[in-house]
């Protein structure tokens, strides 16, 4: 009998197929923002460093909406292969504590294949604001009806103001969410008289006068930006709120996949287009293995998680 079962198993193996070497065909990366965003900016970066070393097309598709939820559960629900993966910003780890039908469990329904970039989030207004640092900034809310744009409900940019102008300052001022690209240009407009962004749709327009900074959030200065403050030396010692970027691929994805993908990432945020680009718009990259990433989200979906119900905070 043993002899029996030990020879149907040898069959067994030798005759199912053996899975192809991944990559064998075209790669789609879903971008959670619209075009033009910071986080369309990162993938599209990391994409083309990715095709170029793995030998397959790699496809960069956008679906805003929700937050980047719609995103997200489309990939959630697409087949574990490797081949649809998810690039998405800190919202990822905020939207299951914001949203009552976010449609997904941050830690369990998707993995993280690689961390890709940070910048730091800055505050600003337009030029004809009569604020030149935050504590004139703050004076100026007090006293009267203000607003300030954000990349969206629930990015670190709109907890961040939250934090700073409802926890900290203690001071009324409406938010007004926009996709990411948009918020910018709000400002630049003049349509919303404070933004609240990553740098990097930001920093063109400051260096050109078009917007005022005003402070960055990150606990250091930002060498795109080296004459701007912090928030923590402009009164709020500890202060920070930063923007992440990250890829992420169906829970259920092989390991070896996972694996080979986070490799090809890393390599290519070594890469001197990559690290030019990024510097370029004030992002640093962060080159982190799986498990490493694996303790990183935990940390920042209770994080998030915290501060979301400390304030109370609802999507619009």
């Amino acid at each position: 009998m043993l002899l029996a079962g030990g020879t149907a198993l040898a069959a067994l193996l030798v005759t199912s197929p053996a899975r192809a070497a991944f990559p064998d065909k075209p790669i789609r990366i879903v971008v959670a923002f619209a075009p033009g965003s910071a986080t369309d900016t990162v993938a599209r970066a990391i994409a083309e460093q990715l095709q170029a070393s793995v030998g397959q097309p790699v496809v960069v598709e956008n679906r805003p909406g929700a937050g980047g939820n719609i995103a997200t559960q489309g990939v959630m629900n697409a087949p574990a292969d490797g081949y649809t993966l998810l690039f998405h910003s800190v919202a990822y780890s905020v939207n299951p504590s914001l949203y009552p039908n976010a449609g997904y469990d941050a830690l369990n329904d998707l993995q993280g294949v690689a961390m890709a970039a940070v910048t730091p989030n800055l505050i600003y207004v337009h030029p004809d604001v009569k604020a030149n640092n935050l504590a004139e900034l703050i004076a100026l809310a007090r006293g009267g009806k203000m607003a300030y744009a954000s990349s969206g409900i629930g990015t670190t940019t709109h907890l961040g103001a939250e934090l700073l102008f409802r926890g900290l300052a203690k001071v009324d001022v409406t938010h007004v969410p926009f996709q990411p690209a948009a918020a910018t240009q709000a400002a630049v407009s003049g349509q919303v008289p404070i933004a609240s962004t990553s740098m990097p749709p930001a920093v063109p327009h400051a260096r050109a006068g078009r917007v005022r900074p005003i402070a960055v959030m990150s606990p250091r200065r930002s060498p795109a930006l080296p004459d701007v403050p912090t928030v923590a030396e402009s009164g709020y010692p500890g202060f920070e709120a930063s923007t992440w970027f990250a890829l992420f691929a169906p829970g259920k994805t092989p390991a070896d996949v996972l694996d080979r993908l986070n490799a090809e990432v890393n390599k290519a945020l070594a890469s001197k287009p990559v690290a030019d680009r990024f510097a370029n718009l004030s992002l640093e990259a962060q080159r982190m293995d799986r498990p490493a990433l694996r303790r990183y989200l935990e940390g920042e979906v209770a994080k998030w998680g915290k501060l979301v119900k400390d304030l109370n905070l609802k999507p619009e």
